[in-house]
């Protein structure tokens, strides 16, 4: 009897000591979504299989780096180009692989996703109905949908329920990050655009996730600051000042008095605001309201993220930019009202 028991013992441990591995392993190089997830991956020059590993893992194409060259080990793929892959998150590793042994196969109706920095989502909306199929509307209605809206907040770390916040205009406004996308064709689907913006907003979060976590900020409001000095700031050297002044007014407890929350507030962006422009009664009105608005306004740029995360230590709490002189790319900064109207007087705002 013991005999017995010892080798069923030694046959279970064995069996364990077998499939533990073997479901590592099948996990670690099953696909990272059930759902397809075009990713426009670049093999850059000078690239091998081993070196693309982090970028892979990166872009969420795998789901470890460590696998995935094991299996480069045991498949020994031995092409591979220098080119743009449409890959797809529901492939698996394996399959990546494959592909990109297969070499470049760019399809010619690949169609250029352009989208500037500060751009809203009704603006990003119709960008993305010129060059593809969908009508603005179209795009608007998927974007701005409770089920999609939740579905995002399912999957995403970096978007939670503060985007429910009955105040806020769209939930989804200053989450999907500016960039230039390679879309698989005209016929790309809304939420297939919306998903490869917000797999990159997914690496700029990760890539800050220590200044957001150290900055007594939430990502929200921490895309809410950015998206104001998107607007405000005309140079990228300007960012962490502008970034300083509201800091400073939101240490102080002064209003930020934001011509970019005025002109979403109203939506309409001008030069100058009149003084009844500035006594709207809305939530993103930061003439008449306290700190932050609900949400943001726009889609701001990476300079403009880290910007909001590292502010200049100034005293600085005005600043404004002359907006009737195109070719004059400054910004004037004051620590004070006094010094603040004397530089303004120096320029005559006729535009």
């Amino acid at each position: 009897m013991n005999n017995n028991f010892l080798v069923k013992s030694v046959i279970v441990m064995v069996a364990i000591l077998i499939m533990v591995p073997w479901f590592m392993f099948r996990y670690n190089t099953s696909p990272t979504s059930k759902e397809d997830s075009l990713v426009v991956f670049e093999v850059p020059e000078n690239s091998t299989y081993s070196t693309l590993g982090s970028k892979l893992e990166e872009s969420d194409l795998i789901r470890s780096e460590f696998y995935y060259k094991v299996l480069v080990r045991l498949m020994n793929p031995t092409k591979l180009e220098v080119c743009k892959y449409n890959l797809d998150k529901s492939m698996g590793t394996v399959k990546i692989i494959e592909v990109l042994e297969r070499g470049c196969q760019s399809s010619s109706e690949s169609v250029m996703l352009r989208v500037p920095e500060g751009r809203n989502l009704n603006q990003i909306a119709e960008i993305a109905a010129n060059v593809t199929t969908n009508s603005k509307e179209d795009v608007m209605k998927v974007w701005t949908s409770d089920e999609f809206v939740d579905e995002v907040i399912e999957k995403y770390e970096f978007i939670n329920n503060d985007v429910k916040n009955q105040n806020i205009i769209y939930s989804l406004e200053g989450y999907l990050f500016p960039s230039t996308y390679e879309l698989l064709n005209e016929n790309v689907s809304p939420r297939n655009i919306a998903f490869r913006m917000l797999d990159q907003m997914n690496v700029i979060y990760n890539r800050y996730k220590e200044d957001i976590d150290a900055s007594g900020l939430s990502f929200h409001e921490v895309l809410t600051l950015a998206s104001i000095v998107e607007y405000e700031a005309i140079l990228d050297e300007d960012r962490p000042i502008v970034s300083g002044v509201f800091h400073n007014r939101l240490n102080i407890g002064m209003k930020f008095q934001s011509c970019a929350t005025l002109g979403y507030a109203l939506g309409e962006w001008k030069s100058v605001y009149s003084t009844a422009d500035t006594k709207v009664d809305h939530p993103y009105n930061t003439y008449q309201n306290d700190n932050l608005p609900p949400g943001p306004g726009g889609m701001p740029g990476e300079a403009s993220i880290k910007a909001a995360l590292n502010p200049s230590d100034t005293n600085y709490l005005y600043f404004f930019a002359n907006v009737c002189d195109t070719s004059d790319n400054k910004t004037y900064f004051s620590e004070n009202y006094n010094e603040h109207n004397r530089k303004l007087r120096q320029f005559n705002f006729s535009c």
